[in-house]
């Protein structure tokens, strides 16, 4: 990847980038606040897929007490996700004047 041009972005990446700006949060409030665009059998990939490119940060909440499963993953976007996202949003209104 050129390191001079900003990642391509899919849907549901810019998607869960526009979530993350404000605030941490989990795959699933992910998926529900997506309005349909992310699912649930899909979003850890693209989380994941997001993590290797370096958009996005997860990490491990600690579980409560007595809880069961696996410990929870809240992500975060990183620097180079805020600045795809910028880069993005800067590239469609200079698009949308054209």
């Amino acid at each position: 990847m050129n390191e001079d041009l900003p990642p391509r972005l899919s849907a549901k990446e810019l998607n869960v980038l526009k979530q993350l700006v404000t605030k941490e949060k989990y795959g699933l409030e992910l998926v529900a606040g997506s309005d349909g665009v992310l699912a649930r059998n899909a979003i850890y990939v693209v989380l994941g897929r997001m993590e290797d490119k370096g958009l996005v940060d997860g990490r491990e909440e600690s579980a409560p007490a007595g809880a069961q499963g696996p410990p929870r993953r809240l992500y975060k976007v990183t620097g180079l996700g805020q600045r795809a996202l910028h880069a993005h949003e800067a590239a469609l209104a200079q698009w949308r004047l054209a």
